[in-house]
C-alpha cells in the first residue's frame, strides 16, 4: 500500500465529519505492517473543545486497540497539516512518520517561528506533505463555501 491509498481512507473520515457539519478533517494511524490501527474525524463542534481533532481520535483508537500508548514506528495520515497541539501529541505517542494532505495556513505546525516544536518534531523521523493535497483542500473549500452561503 502507498501513501495515497491510506490518505483516501483519511479522506473518507473527513467526509464523515463534513456530513456532521464539522470541519472535514480525517486521520488514521497505520502500523509498520500496514494495518489501520485507528481512525478519527473532527468533532470540535460537537465537543465544543479543541480536543476533538481528528488526530486525537485516531491516536486514541490506535492506543486502545494495541493496549499501549506507544505507537512506535507507526504512521499518522491526516488530511490537514497538524496543529501544534496535534504534532506534539503525535511525537509524544512515538509516531515516527506523519503524512498530510493540505497545508494549514492558520494553525499548521510549520508556522512555529520560535522553534518551540523542535523538541517534539525531532522525534518524528519523516514528515511528508502534499499527499492528495488538492482533494483535501477542495473538501475544505467546499465545506467553508457552503457555510458562507448558509449564513448569507
Amino acid at each position: 500500500m502507498n501513501d495515497s491509498y491510506y490518505m483516501h481512507w483519511a479522506l473518507k473520515e473527513a467526509r464523515k465529519a463534513a456530513k456532521r457539519d464539522e470541519i472535514p478533517v480525517g486521520a488514521l494511524v497505520v502500523s509498520p505492517y500496514g494495518e489501520i490501527l485507528g481512525a478519527g474525524s473532527n468533532t470540535v463542534e460537537k465537543k465544543q473543545c479543541q480536543i476533538g481533532h481528528a488526530e486525537v481520535h485516531a491516536i486514541a483508537a490506535a492506543t486502545k486497540k494495541i493496549k499501549d500508548w506507544r505507537l512506535t514506528d507507526c504512521t499518522l495520515y491526516v488530511t490537514l497539516e497538524p496543529c501544534m497541539m496535534c504534532i506534539s501529541l503525535i511525537a509524544l505517542s512515538r509516531i515516527s512518520r506523519v503524512v498530510y494532505g493540505a497545508e494549514s495556513p492558520l494553525f499548521g505546525y510549520h508556522l512555529d517561528k520560535e522553534g518551540v516544536l523542535a523538541l517534539y518534531t525531532r522525534q518524528i523521523k519523516n514528515i511528508t506533505s502534499g499527499v492528495e493535497a488538492e482533494e483535501s483542500a477542495q473538501l475544505l473549500r467546499n465545506f467553508f463555501k457552503k457555510k458562507r452561503e448558509r449564513s448569507e
